[in-house]
C-alpha cells in the first residue's frame, strides 16, 4: 500500500496484464508488443512494432523496437531502442530513444505502459518536425 488507500500493483502482475493486452492486439493494430522469450521469468525483454502513420515519410513502414523493463519498472521507464533504422528527433544515432527528447520517457509516471510508449512514438513520427525527415532505406537495421 502506498499513500491513502492506493494499491500498487506488483511489477510481475502489471507485466502480465501488459502481456495479455499486447497479445490480444491493441486498438487499431498500428502498434503491438510482446515478450522476446517466454523463458524470461523476470519479463525484462520485449519487442514492439509500430506501423508508420499515413501521410508521412513513415507511411506503411514497419518499425521494430526492443524494450527493456528492468526490475524498477513500472516505477521507472523502460529502455527503448529501435532495431529498424529511423530518423526522428528523439532517436539517437544508435537507435536509442532519448528520454530527454521524448516526453513519455522523460516525464515517466507509473500509469504509463509499453503501449503508451509505442503509441506516443507513432504520434511523434507524425509531428511536423519528424513527418518529412529523410529516412534510411526501408528494412535497414541498427
Amino acid at each position: 500500500m502506498q499513500g491513502t488507500g492506493t494499491v500498487v500493483v506488483p511489477r510481475n502482475f502489471r507485466l502480465l496484464e501488459e502481456l495479455e493486452k499486447g497479445e490480444k492486439g491493441i486498438g487499431d493494430g498500428t502498434v503491438s508488443y510482446g515478450m522476446d522469450n517466454a523463458d524470461d521469468l523476470l519479463m525484462r525483454h520485449w519487442t514492439g512494432t509500430i506501423i508508420g502513420p499515413p501521410s508521412t515519410v513513415h507511411d506503411g513502414r514497419i518499425y521494430t523496437l526492443k524494450i527493456y523493463c528492468d526490475e524498477q519498472y513500472p516505477d521507472r521507464p523502460p529502455q527503448v531502442r529501435f532495431t529498424s533504422r529511423v530518423q526522428m528527433s528523439c532517436v539517437a544515432p544508435n537507435g536509442v530513444v532519448d528520454p530527454r527528447m521524448f516526453h513519455v520517457l522523460g516525464r515517466w509516471n507509473r500509469g504509463y505502459t509499453m503501449e503508451t510508449v509505442l503509441t506516443e512514438l507513432r504520434r511523434e513520427m507524425a509531428a511536423p518536425h519528424n513527418r518529412k525527415l529523410p529516412q534510411p532505406p526501408e528494412g535497414s537495421t541498427y
